[in-house]
């Protein structure tokens, strides 16, 4: 294999990530997500899929304009067109990469393909020569990779680093491998494939048997010198190997591995709350790392233990990924210089004055209702200015909810609908319940209602409240975001972002159900 000091962490919580139902990010926040991972050190960022939609493409294009320290990848499929799209919106990275796929399992290829083996090979080495013509840096995929056949594996593989490919990527698509078999499957294709020592061979697994770091981690151990993964693990279905417990693994358990990664460990649970926050998908409390609980201890022995020697219970430093690090920094009293400067710390940059001004106004009037300001709290200001400054049918100005012990909850809304004020109101059986009637008494979105969720933005009762709704609507799935210290506030925000985003219209192609 090329020679490689250390591994490589591919991150596609902007690709892969935004696949989950309702994860979809504007450019903004994939900004803010991208230069969160170039502070982590991740080697590669896959920013989107550039084809898929113009704001996928636009998306991909502005990270690969604002980051430098991180190489841009996007994916394409085995088509001219997808990879043509993807060497445009990468052009002006300092280091590109273009990530091209095509199916190679059995029932990929006579299903959904629709072709015979030696198409797809055929097709898999004019790809790659096309990629190559545009850059230098080329990772090919055989999507569904766990149900392909091994022989067919190695013959597509040697005729891709032929073509040009320098990273061979072998994807756990379904999540259908199981550590064991996923490891010498790597080991297999290492020994038997002529020329695997001119590419890096990576893995990406999925996380629907919960196997996914497991499988990843197998794999390492055999040879694999790449992983894909993401913040939190997010991803469609179960989602992805969790990019965290990846990296922590492999660092603290040196013994078994004997290679590490680049990544700053220090920045690893910023990352984890501003994906969070960002896409609306909390981490459970008891999640490894960066759950809440995951360096907590209740039990009076593990209490004890702790207290006399922390390595007693605990295998990592809660510091060394990033806990306690984010205390008080900012008060009422702050001004707007120490405001902005801490803002650049956390990655957030506004585009104009008037969106600064917003959210330092909005960070005052937090201030005046909690004593305790924190990053998390900023990172949810952040968001809720950029919402409130985008462009959006539905905007929240004003209501009165009345909540009463013996009386039927009312909900009362001063509304804008392009531009217009409208007053309504409706009963329901609780405060959130009659807000959101009030304004599908309105809009009448015809919206399916599929998750509704509250989250603690930070600790103690005066903590903003921070809640995603769920709307599916034709088959679109949107996640509406909204933050307060009045939770049903939250809650019409959360509502109403929702509604703006079903509104905008427009399904992202998908490049696993995409017509090859």
């Amino acid at each position: 294999m090329p020679a490689t000091d250390h591994l490589v962490i591919f991150d596609t919580t902007l690709r892969d990530g935004e696949q989950s139902p309702g994860a979809t990010m504007n450019k903004a926040e994939k900004l803010r997500i991208a230069k969160a991972l170039e502070r982590l050190r991740v080697d590669v960022i896959e920013a989107g899929f550039a084809i898929a939609s113009q704001g996928d493409f636009e998306a991909v294009k502005a990270i690969a304009e604002s980051i430098k320290d991180s190489t841009i990848c996007s994916l394409a499929r085995a088509l001219d067109k997808d990879i043509d799209r993807a060497a445009e919106a990468i052009r002006p990275a300092q280091r590109g990469r273009i990530h091209t796929f095509i199916a190679t399992s059995p029932i990929h290829m006579k299903h959904k393909l629709q072709m015979q083996p030696d198409e797809v090979v055929e097709q898999a080495v004019r790809s790659v020569k096309r990629a190559r013509s545009h850059v230098d840096d080329v990772e090919f995929s055989c999507e569904d990779a766990g149900r392909s056949e091994l022989d067919f594996l190695c013959r597509i593989i040697e005729a891709a680093i032929d073509a040009g490919a320098s990273t061979i990527n072998i994807p756990d698509t379904v999540g259908y491998a199981i550590p064991e078999q996923f490891g010498e499957t790597i080991r297999q294709l290492l020994n038997r494939i002529p020329n695997a020592d001119k590419a890096i061979f990576s893995v990406h697994c999925h996380n629907d048997l919960g196997l996914a770091v497991s499988n990843s981690l197998a794999a390492v151990s055999q040879g694999a010198r790449q992983v894909e993964c993401t913040i939190n693990g997010l991803g469609e279905r179960a989602g992805n190997a969790a990019l965290e417990e990846i990296v922590m693994a492999v660092r603290t358990r040196q013994d078994l591995f004997h290679i590490d990664t680049r990544i700053d460990a220090q920045h690893i649970v910023p990352a984890s709350r501003l994906v969070s926050t960002i896409t609306g998908f909390p981490v459970q409390p008891n999640k490894a790392i960066v759950g809440a609980n995951a360096f907590a201890h209740e039990s009076g022995i593990h209490q004890d233990g702790v207290l006399k020697h922390r390595e007693t219970y605990e295998i990592m430093r809660a510091q060394d990924v990033g806990w306690h690090t984010n205390s008080l920094v900012l008060g009422k009293h702050s001004g707007r210089n120490a405001f902005r400067t801490r803002l650049l710390e956390l990655g957030i940059q506004f585009e104009t004055e008037t969106e600064l001004n917003e959210a330092f106004t909005r960070f005052k009037a937090l201030a005046d209702l909690k004593h305790e300001i924190f990053d998390e709290d900023l990172q949810a200001i952040a968001s809720d200015t950029r919402q409130k400054e985008e462009d959006g049918r539905y905007g929240l100005v004003c209501m009165q909810v009345c909540s009463e012990t013996g009386v039927v909850p009312k909900a009362n809304l001063t509304l804008t609908v392009d531009g217009k004020e409208h007053k309504v109101e409706a009963e329901g059986s609780g405060p959130v319940d009659a807000t959101f009637k009030a304004i599908e008494s309105l809009v009448d979105s015809g919206c399916n209602l599929q998750l509704y969720s509250v989250n603690n933005i930070t600790s103690g009762t005066d903590a903003q409240g921070e809640v995603t709704v769920r709307l599916e609507r034709g088959g679109r799935i949107v996640n509406g975001v909204g933050a307060d210290t009045d939770i049903i506030i939250a809650s019409a925000k959360a509502y109403i972002e929702a509604l703006n985003l079903i509104s905008k219209g427009g399904i992202r192609q998908h490049p696993q159900v995409a017509d090859v």
